[in-house]
């Protein structure tokens, strides 16, 4: 009787001493937290300082288009701040500035790739609404640049005063000229912010101008042959007109080249949106008159800088940053500060 208890004792102490041996290889397979994170915008868990675990962050920069210059300025203002950070820059956009599917799918895959945060230029207003707000209930930081949203749903919003630009391109406007005459404009979307506020900003300045009256309003679909069509049309229905304004790069390419094939070139005076090398060409020869100069390499470097601050968890003190707009004529375009402006990696 006795030796038959000592043999249970012992199978009981060997079966806790197995039990306790495979709970605690149990423990060494399963994943800890790593101390250096914190919650997310949502909730979720996002790697604090440059990626827990040694992980790299990853920010998708994903603007409207990729072939004017004016995005590429803003690539390379993303790739300094990715650079600074130790961050890997992902940029993807649509092959067309209208493509607002293509925009969506591209946001939707990076979101299904599980990046650390967006930047986004959104190519419509309402449309990138929605998909945006499932990338920050999943915890994937969103901010816009350039073009934002009908709702103020992004961390931050950082972009040109487009209002105010289309305002300061009336003013160039009226004074070249005369402060009289038919003029027309050449936005590029219709939903597109960026479009809709440069208008509603050149409409309000040229209602101060009771003698200037716009007789024409066609969209480029951000397409310099478009633009050189609409520019035509624009010309034969009224060929009183004494001024054009072409509210981005494509329609002040287009513009432009529809003068020079019209024999227009100064006698229609031309102000343009943006500062490509064919539009300072257009500038220096005299057939576009002022160009409303944005800041795209600040847009992009502000962009990535702040999307890290949040998936950091750092304080975001503004909502919106004016990255500025500057009247550029042959006057001012030699000056250093219109320099810096133009080429701010040189």
């Amino acid at each position: 009787m006795y030796r038959r208890q000592r043999c249970m004792y012992r199978r009981q102490q060997w079966g806790g001493l197995l039990v306790a041996v495979l709970f605690s290889f149990a423990l060494m397979g399963c994943p800890k937290q790593n101390a250096t994170e914190s919650a997310g915008p949502t909730g979720t868990h996002t790697a604090a300082g440059g990626g827990g675990g040694g992980q790299k962050l990853r920010i998708a920069v994903l603007p409207k288009g990729t072939a004017h210059s004016f995005w590429q300025t803003v690539k390379a203002g993303a790739d300094a701040a990715g650079a600074e950070e130790g961050a890997e820059i992902i940029w993807q956009g649509p092959s067309a500035e209208t493509d607002i599917t293509e925009q969506i799918n591209i946001f939707q895959n990076q979101v299904n790739a599980g990046v650390s945060g967006i930047v986004l230029a959104a190519t419509d207003a309402q449309a990138l609404v929605k998909p945006v707000q499932d990338a920050m209930a999943k915890g994937i930081p969103v901010v816009t640049i350039d073009s934002g949203l009908s709702e103020p749903i992004s961390l931050c919003y950082i972009a040109t005063d487009n209002v105010e630009g289309g305002r300061q391109a009336a003013e160039a406007l009226a004074k070249e000229v005369g402060d009289k005459g038919n003029v027309g404009v050449l936005p590029f979307k219709k939903g597109a912010r960026s479009s809709d506020e440069r208008e509603k900003g050149f409409m309000e300045g040229i209602a101060k101008h009771p003698n200037i009256k716009v007789v024409a309003t066609l969209y480029t679909d951000s397409d310099a042959n478009k633009a050189l069509d609409q520019t035509f049309n624009m010309l034969t229905a009224h060929p009183d007109i004494v001024g054009i304004f072409a509210a981005n790069e494509p329609g002040g390419i287009g513009a432009a080249n529809a003068l020079r094939q019209r024999k227009l070139a100064g006698k229609v005076k031309l102000v343009a949106y943006d500062a490509s090398d064919v539009e300072m060409k257009g500038l220096q020869e005299g057939v576009i008159q002022a160009l409303i100069v944005q800041n795209p390499y600040r847009m992009g470097y502000e962009g990535v800088k702040t999307v890290i601050k949040a998936i950091r968890r750092q304080p975001i003190p503004d909502k919106q940053i004016d990255t500025g707009v500057t009247v550029v004529t042959k006057d001012n375009l030699n000056t250093p500060d219109v320099q810096k402006l133009l080429k701010p990696t040189k």
